[in-house]
């Protein structure tokens, strides 16, 4: 069966995020974090999925994205505040812990949670980010990431890259996404979607925020350490952003870790969705 998508809002850590909810009102929660440049539809193939498995499913545009709260303030976008409107998520539904599943930045904040955090996690899936100390530690030593990375660098510019971003409609935020997936992974409706999401008021300046504030605030970043709770990291091969070899690395830092390659692009949980959602649930049931 198919379960109806609840859009509700949720006051957390002093700000409202917009959250679509699915699934049993009585099943475990599992809180799926997006990443840049996306929203809650990002989890589009996961939703039902994972709903009809017996999960309460709640997907929530973090904030500064889509129809959340957008705060003005680089600051406002540190990844320990970022953690804390999880908690507040957490809070809100009733519920000691959760399963948190995360991809790029949405998986940058499961880290984060997984390690300073680990009362309230039962158990992290992280798609193609690697663990923030393998990222800050990559960046340092190896020129071919840094020239992967170049974007993070652009973005600390005022204004420039939001205008860049908007000009010809939106045709750079289209092409980031089209040019490093699958042929055919972004269709012509589903790319309005996210246009719609980027025409909010505030949204761009805010989505690019969070990379301002990780460059701002690095020890906030590599303060991460050794995840004690089970992690099952889920890496697309074909990355155009990230060197393979980080997944491994950061599985190091796992005390209860695994590791899962699929033949897909950064993109992976839209190219490869059966395969992801079967390895989700393998990973939450096990």
């Amino acid at each position: 069966m198919d379960y109806e998508l609840e859009h509700q809002y949720v006051d957390t850590n002093g700000i409202r995020l917009h959250v679509v909810q699915c699934g049993p009102a009585d099943g475990p929660l599992v809180i799926l974090l997006h990443g840049f440049p996306e929203f809650w539809y990002a989890w589009r193939q996961q939703l039902q999925p994972l709903a009809a498995a017996g999960y309460r499913v709640w997907a929530p545009d973090q904030r500064g994205y889509n129809l959340s709260d957008k705060p003005r303030r680089v600051a406002d976008y540190r990844i320990d505040t970022l953690a804390r409107d999880v908690i507040g998520l957490l809070d809100a539904a009733g519920q000691q812990q959760a399963i948190i599943v995360g991809h790029d930045w949405g998986a940058a904040v499961a880290w984060h949670l997984a390690a300073h955090y680990p009362g309230r996690i039962i158990k992290a899936a992280v798609l193609n980010v690697p663990h923030p100390r393998v990222m800050g530690r990559t960046l340092r030593r190896s020129l071919e990431q840094l020239r992967k990375s170049w974007y993070i660098f652009f973005f600390q510019l005022p204004w420039l890259p939001e205008w860049l971003v908007r000009r010809n409609s939106w045709w750079a935020g289209r092409q980031a996404l089209v040019q490093t997936s699958r042929r055919g992974t972004f269709s012509t409706a589903e790319l309005a979607q996210y246009e719609a999401a980027w025409q909010q008021p505030r949204a761009m300046r805010s989505m690019l925020n969070w990379y301002r504030a990780a460059v701002r605030a690095p020890r906030q970043m590599s303060a991460t350490g050794r995840v004690l709770v089970p992690v099952h990291i889920i890496w697309g091969v074909k990355d155009a952003f990230l060197k393979r070899q980080m997944a491994e690395q950061s599985l190091m830092l796992c005390e209860q870790g695994q590791l899962t390659y699929l033949p897909a692009s950064h993109w992976v949980q839209h190219e490869e969705a059966e395969a992801v959602n079967a390895l989700l649930l393998r990973f939450f049931e096990a």
